[in-house]
């Protein structure tokens, strides 16, 4: 399960920054909303949704979970390592999804193709920063 979760980040960042750098060179370059640009938001959403859904399968059945329940959460949060696998990764990727489901949820509510690449540039480029603060690079890149 680790490393489909590993190598479905893979492609969900790549994705992801299509769809942010898309967004960007569409909303300053004054592009009109079309339907492949619908199609590269929506992609980025259903993966991240995906990812989403087969990183917390991975949570409840890792190591660090079964220690957080053995040793208790105080425990955890006390070992750097351990807080960022336990909680700051997990935490952050949930806010990273719920920014681009609203992102999403926003952009559709508005007819302007500026508003909605500006919307989805910042949405989804803020949960897109987060994301990759809260990669473990270590263990993603060398594993």
């Amino acid at each position: 399960m680790l490393a489909l979760h590993s190598y479905w980040a893979y492609l969900l960042v790549f994705i992801w920054i299509a769809a942010v750098a898309n967004a960007f060179s569409g909303f300053r370059n004054q592009k009109e909303y079309q339907s492949k640009d619908l199609l590269l938001g929506l992609s980025t959403l259903i993966f991240a949704h995906i990812q989403l859904f087969i990183g917390l399968s991975w949570y409840f059945m890792s190591p660090v979970f079964k220690a957080m329940q053995a040793v208790g959460v105080a425990e955890i949060v006390a070992n750097p390592g351990s807080r960022f696998l336990a909680l700051e990764h997990p935490l952050t990727m949930l806010v990273a999804v719920t920014l681009l489901t609203i992102g999403w949820s926003r952009h559709k509510k508005t007819d302007n193709s500026k508003a909605k690449f500006k919307t989805i540039a910042i949405f989804y480029g803020i949960a897109l920063f987060l994301v990759l603060l809260r990669i473990p690079w270590k263990q993603w890149l060398f594993n």
